[in-house]
C-alpha cells in the first residue's frame, strides 16, 4: 500500500510539473506548446487514451450514457492566461479565444489547427460589412465534470449610434462528458431603439488544415477526393469567380473538371450532415445540423454545405436561391431575438482502415442520434426552451378534388409546418421565425413535435398536387401544450377538367430533360442523373439542342423527360442573349363555351417575365404576363428550384379552334444566359363540368 501511495504521490508531482511547464511555455509563445498541450490532455485524463473509447462516445443519443458516463474521463477547463481557455473531455480539446470567443484550435487523434469563425454580412445606410462576431467578454456558464457551456457575448453601443453593427450576439459553446466533439450556438438580439439594418447572411463556418482533409461527403452520391485552393488559383475562371476550370490540378484525375461552391448546395430537408475526411490519418471532421427550427426559407430552401478550402459550412439563413426576399431586414426601432443552433461538430476516426464510406456512416448515425434527442436538453441560455417547454400539433391532411376523385384524398407525404402568420407560401420568404414541419405518413396523418411557444400558421403542400394549404386559424403554441386540429381539407386550385398536362408538381425541374455537360467541363461528381443537374455550364446546352429554331412540345407525341429542356433560357446570338419562345402544340376535338384555365407552377425565376399568349406568336399583347419577377439565380448556381411561384390564366374559349392549338411561352428578358425560369408543372384544364 505504501508502494502504491508513492507511486501515485510521484505521478502527482509529474503532472503538476507538465502542468507549470505548459503554462510557461505557452505564455513565452515558443514553438512546443503544440507537442506540451497534447501531452497536457492525457495526463490529466485516465489511462485510457481516446482511440481506447472511440466506440463508446457519450452523445445526447446515446441510450446508455448515464451508465457510460462513470467510465469516461471527466471535463477539465484549462485557463491559459488571459488569452485562451481549453475546452477538454479527453477526446477532444478546443481552444477559445477570450473574450473575442473564436475557436483557435481543436485537437483529435494527432490533428491540430483546426479553425472556425461565426460571421454575418450586415449592411446599414453608412455600412456595408462582414463581421466575424468576435467577444467583448465572456462568462463560463457552467463547468462541471458532465458540461461545460461558455458565452462570449458582444453587445452595441446605443451611444454610437451610427456605428458598428446595431445587433447584439451571444455566442456559445458547449462541450459534453464522453462527446467526440462539441456544440455551437448564438443568441442574436436587437433592442427597440436599434437603428435600421439588413443581414444577408448568417453562418459558423470552419477552415479546416489544407494539408489534411482532402476527402469531402455532402451525402451517399456526393462524395469523393477534391482539388485544392492552389488547384483553383492556377485554373481558368468561368461565368463568374465561383466556377473554376481546372486546368493543372495537383491531382491528373481532377484536369478538365469545373469547381464551383453552388455544385455542393442542398435542400435544408437533406442537410443533416457533411464534412471532410483526412484520408491520410483516417479522421473525419462532421457539421451535424439536427433541426431546421432555426434555418430560414423551409424545407426546401438550399444552401451552401462545404467547399474548396477546406472549408464545412453550418449556414442559418442567406439569399441565395431565393434572392434579396431571405435578407433579413430591420426598420429603424425594430426589435427581434432569435436562437441559431446548436449545431454539432462532430469527430470521428478510422486509423486502422482510412476508410471514407466507413467514417460516413458512423457520421450519419450519429446525425440520427443528435435528430432523435432535439430539442436538446443541455444548453443553459434561457432563450432555448427544453422538451418540457414545447407544444405539440397534429392533424390529418385530405385533398378535395373531384376531378381526380369524388372521395376525399389522403395527403400522401405531405409537407406541414408551423411558420410565422402570413398569407399562403409566405413561409418561403419568411425569415425572422422559426418554422417547424414535419412529413405526413401515407394517409395524411402528421404530427409535428418540439414547437416553440408562440403565435403560428399551419402551411402544407403535397407531392403530386399544385398549390399551398393554409389553416384558416392562427395556432397558439403555449408551453407543454398539445392541439389536435382533427382532418383538415385542402381545396387545390382546380376550374376544371384535365386536358393535357406536362411535369410532375413536385416544385422542382427535376423530371425534365437534363442534358449531358459540355465533354470538356465535366464535373464527375454529378454524374449520376440525379444530381446531372448540377453540371456546369448547362444554360449553354440549349443552343446546342435547338440550334435554328426553339423548342416546340407536341401533346400526345413528345415526352416532358426527353423533350422539355429542364430551364426556359435565353438565346446566345451576335454575342448578346436574346429572348426565346416556347411553344406547346395540342388538338382539340370540340371546343367547348367558357373559360379555360392554364395552370403554370414555376419551379424557380430569375430576372424574368414569362408571356403566354394562344395562337398567335406575334399579339402584340400577350393574354397573361407574370412581370418582371425573381431573383433566385437556380439557374446559375446549379440548383434544379428556387422560389415557388403559381399562376392561372384564364383563357376564353374564342382563343382556341376546333383542331390544332398552340400555346406559346415566351421569356422576353434578355442580356444573360442566367434570366430565365425552371417549370415544375403545366395544365391546361377546359371548362367544369355541371354538379
Amino acid at each position: 500500500m505504501e508502494k502504491a501511495a508513492g507511486w501515485k504521490k510521484q505521478w502527482g508531482l509529474f503532472v503538476l510539473l507538465i502542468v507549470q511547464l505548459f503554462f510557461i511555455v505557452e505564455a513565452s509563445g515558443a514553438t512546443p506548446v503544440r507537442y506540451l498541450s497534447l501531452s497536457l490532455s492525457l495526463s490529466l485524463s485516465p489511462s485510457l487514451p481516446p482511440a481506447a473509447y472511440r466506440n463508446i462516445v457519450v452523445g445526447p443519443g446515446s441510450i446508455n450514457s448515464r451508465e457510460l458516463k462513470s467510465s469516461l474521463p471527466p471535463l477539465l477547463l484549462h485557463r491559459l492566461g488571459h488569452d485562451y481557455v481549453v475546452m477538454d473531455n479527453g477526446i477532444v480539446k478546443v481552444t477559445l479565444s477570450t473574450p473575442m470567443g473564436m475557436v483557435t484550435r481543436i485537437q483529435y487523434e494527432g490533428i491540430d489547427n483546426i479553425l472556425e469563425y461565426w460571421d454575418i454580412i450586415w449592411n446599414t445606410p453608412r455600412e456595408h460589412v462582414l463581421d466575424d462576431l468576435q467577444g467583448t467578454s465572456y462568462k463560463v456558464i457552467t463547468e462541471d465534470e458532465d458540461q461545460i457551456e461558455i458565452s462570449f457575448p458582444s453587445k452595441w453601443d446605443p451611444s454610437h449610434r451610427d456605428i458598428g453593427r446595431p445587433l447584439n450576439v451571444d455566442k456559445r459553446f458547449v462541450m459534453l462528458r464522453g462527446s467526440s466533439g462539441f456544440y455551437t450556438y448564438a443568441i442574436f438580439e436587437r433592442l427597440e431603439g436599434f437603428p435600421a439594418m439588413t443581414i444577408d447572411q448568417g453562418r459558423v463556418a470552419f477552415k479546416l488544415h489544407q494539408n489534411l482533409f482532402n476527402y469531402m461527403a455532402i451525402s451517399d452520391t456526393r462524395q469523393r477526393v477534391m482539388p485544392t485552393a492552389y488547384d483553383r488559383s492556377t485554373g481558368q475562371t468561368l461565368d463568374y469567380p465561383e466556377a473554376v476550370l481546372l486546368t493543372n490540378p495537383s491531382n491528373p484525375d481532377l484536369k478538365g473538371e469545373v469547381d464551383d461552391k453552388y455544385q455542393y448546395s442542398a435542400d435544408n430537408k437533406d442537410n443533416r450532415v457533411h464534412g471532410w475526411i483526412s484520408l491520410d490519418n483516417g479522421v473525419g471532421f462532421w457539421v451535424i445540423t439536427p433541426s431546421d427550427e432555426f434555418r430560414v426559407g423551409g424545407p426546401l430552401k438550399q444552401e451552401l454545405t462545404s467547399h474548396i478550402g477546406p472549408t464545412s459550412l453550418g449556414m442559418f439563413f442567406s439569399d441565395h436561391y431565393a434572392g434579396r426576399a431571405l435578407s433579413l431586414e430591420f426598420q429603424d426601432g425594430e426589435p427581434w431575438k432569435k436562437v441559431f443552433g446548436p449545431v454539432f461538430i462532430y469527430l470521428n476516426s478510422d486509423s486502422a482502415h482510412k476508410d471514407p464510406p466507413s467514417l460516413w456512416e458512423d457520421a450519419k448515425k450519429q446525425s440520427v442520434k443528435e435528430i432523435e434527442s432535439w430539442p436538446y436538453d443541455f444548453p443553459l441560455s434561457e432563450d432555448f426552451p427544453k422538451a418540457k417547454q414545447r407544444g405539440t400539433v397534429s392533424g390529418r391532411l385530405l385533398i378535395c378534388d373531384r376531378y381526380i376523385n369524388r372521395n376525399l384524398i389522403n395527403a400522401n407525404s405531405a409537407y406541414v409546418g408551423l411558420a410565422k402568420p402570413g398569407e399562403v407560401r409566405s413561409w418561403q420568404t419568411e425569415n425572422k421565425g422559426y418554422q417547424f414541419w414535419t412529413q405526413a405518413d401515407a394517409e395524411g396523418h402528421f404530427v409535428i413535435k418540439g414547437i416553440r411557444p408562440g403565435n403560428y400558421s399551419l402551411f402544407a403542400w403535397v407531392p403530386g398536387i399544385i398549390g399551398d394549404y393554409r389553416y384558416d386559424f392562427f395556432i397558439i403554441i403555449t408551453p407543454g401544450g398539445e392541439i389536435r386540429v382533427g382532418d383538415l381539407v385542402y381545396y387545390p386550385p382546380r376550374v376544371g377538367p384535365t386536358l393535357w398536362e406536362i411535369g410532375v408538381p413536385d416544385r422542382t425541374a427535376a423530371e425534365f430533360f437534363v442534358p449531358d455537360p459540355d465533354s470538356k467541363r465535366v464535373t464527375k461528381l454529378s454524374t449520376d442523373h440525379a444530381d446531372k443537374f448540377r453540371q456546369y455550364g448547362l444554360w449553354d446546352r440549349y443552343l446546342d439542342l435547338y440550334p435554328n429554331h426553339d423548342l416546340i412540345f407536341t401533346i400526345g407525341t413528345s415526352n416532358y423527360q426527353k423533350n422539355w429542356f429542364f430551364a426556359h433560357v435565353t438565346r446566345k446570338q451576335n454575342n448578346t442573349y436574346v429572348p426565346t419562345t416556347w411553344r406547346i402544340s395540342f388538338q382539340l376535338e370540340h371546343v367547348r363555351s367558357g373559360a379555360y384555365t392554364l395552370q403554370l407552377a414555376l419551379a424557380s425565376t430569375n430576372s424574368c417575365e414569362l408571356q403566354v399568349r394562344v395562337n398567335n406568336p406575334r399579339a402584340p399583347y400577350p393574354l397573361f404576363t407574370t412581370r418582371l419577377v425573381g431573383r433566385d439565380n437556380a439557374i446559375a448556381r446549379h440548383g434544379i428550384h428556387g422560389l415557388y411561384s403559381l399562376y392561372s390564366v384564364d383563357m376564353s374559349s374564342f382563343h382556341l379552334v376546333k383542331g390544332s392549338n398552340s400555346i406559346y411561352l415566351t421569356q422576353s428578358r434578355g442580356g444573360s444566359p442566367f434570366n430565365g425560369l425552371m417549370y415544375d408543372y403545366l395544365r391546361l384544364e377546359g371548362p367544369p363540368y355541371a354538379s
